[in-house]
């Protein structure tokens, strides 16, 4: 091979390599990244109306009470997969994004857990009732304003009440149901 042929070949590696790197700026310059003002995810949440927090934790269409008495745990089981993204469920179960939900019914709001929870759920204070959870799962910012929870709620009734006695079959010793006299 003369030198001619290999000047030939090393001219285009050389031209190929130019016009990768040229190419690679201008695409640079063309489609450069931004990184946004905010890191992280929009969460919507249910907004207040004119009434502001007292309207938004108005209760529930239907009373906890009625609602259980049809309720299925096994229901409740799949329809807690949504809110198995931050919370977990069986017993000494780790704390996610939210507490591990084990036995909570009857338990003291915003305490223990290992959890360190929003200055507002530790404000709510009292214990987990049937009616607090009811409330609480269908609008969580209404029931407490301030809540770090990022969570729409669950709208619906029948819905709500699986979760409450899936919830409730979750503990070593299930708090009693409430009777209508309540």
């Amino acid at each position: 091979m003369d030198s001619f042929e290999l000047n030939k070949i090393i001219g285009a590696i050389l031209g190929t390599c130019i016009l990768v790197l040229v190419t690679s700026f201008a695409a640079g310059a063309l489609f450069a990244a931004r990184m946004p003002e905010k890191p992280g995810f929009e969460i919507a949440v249910k907004e207040t109306g004119h009434g502001g927090a007292a309207e938004a934790a108005a209760a529930p269409s239907e009373p906890i009470e009625k609602l259980l008495q049809t309720a299925s745990a096994e229901k409740g089981a799949a329809a807690a997969k949504k809110c198995a993204a931050c919370h977990t469920f069986e017993k000494g179960g780790p704390n996610r994004v939210g507490p591990n939900l084990y036995g909570i019914i009857g338990d003291k709001k915003g305490e223990g857990r290992g959890f360190n929870f929003s200055a507002a759920m530790k404000a709510k204070g009292g214990e987990w009732t049937y009616d607090d959870l009811n409330k609480f799962i269908d609008n969580p910012k209404g029931f407490v304003p301030g809540t770090a929870m990022g969570f729409a709620g669950i709208q619906k009734d029948s819905e709500r009440a699986d979760v409450i006695a899936y919830l409730r079959a979750q503990a070593d010793s299930p708090v009693p149901l409430p009777t209508a006299s309540k």
